[in-house]
């Protein structure tokens, strides 16, 4: 499920701020990357059996490179996804996610967003 007007599509940030603060609020790329795009996901646990959650940030780099480090991202709308284990995350609308979850998720997002501001270019 895509999480619309967050305020984080279409920001564009130098790639060392953006994995600070992204890790500071608990999100991990880890080998989400390649050269030129980066994924970072937030695990939310759920007591439903053998789900769970995440909140994915995804962006691509307009210039520079990822493995490199000298990246600049630009942010797309980040995501909800619901992981069936053994079988993968689906982030369509059709997975029912509860509304307290989509709230939990733009809140979290709003907290990066806020921080995210000081170093937007």
């Amino acid at each position: 499920m895509r999480l619309e007007n967050t305020g984080i599509e279409d920001v564009v940030i130098d790639l060392k701020p953006l994995d600070h603060l992204t890790g500071k609020h608990a999100f991990i790329r880890a080998g989400q990357w390649d050269y030129d795009r980066v994924t970072y996901d937030y695990k939310i646990e759920s007591k439903e059996k053998n789900i769970t959650y995440y909140i994915r940030i995804q962006g691509y780099s307009i210039e520079g490179d990822v493995d490199r480090g000298n990246a600049v991202i630009k942010l797309m709308p980040p995501l909800l996804g619901k992981h069936y284990y053994p079988h993968g995350v689906e982030y369509g609308e059709e997975e029912g996610f509860p509304a307290n979850l989509v709230e939990r998720a733009n809140n979290i997002i709003t907290k990066v967003k806020d921080e995210i501001q000081q170093y937007k270019k």
